[in-house]
């Protein structure tokens, strides 16, 4: 577990709560005052090499089939609309 310093923590705060997925100790002249430990995981590496993947093939099934990526988005909203008045 990482342990950082008071002022470093406030400092840095924003670095802290959004790129950390582990709990961190946080500290006043060496003692413990507090925990910071993350709500949700932010997205893993390979969540985001997944995520990629999908996209070009995605892509590639758009290119060989001939529909456009305006059609497909046209087509969402409409499923989406009809949804919400049903």
């Amino acid at each position: 577990m990482q342990s950082v310093g008071l002022r470093e923590f406030r400092a840095n705060l924003h670095k802290y709560t959004s790129q950390g997925l582990e709990p961190i100790v946080v500290t006043s002249h060496g003692a413990a005052i507090g925990y910071y430990i993350p709500a949700r995981p932010g997205p893993q590496v390979q969540d985001l090499a997944a995520l990629k993947e999908a996209v070009r093939k995605i892509a590639a099934l758009l290119a060989a089939s001939g529909v456009k990526q305006e059609e497909l988005i046209a087509d969402f909203q409409k499923a989406r609309q009809s949804e919400h008045t049903a």
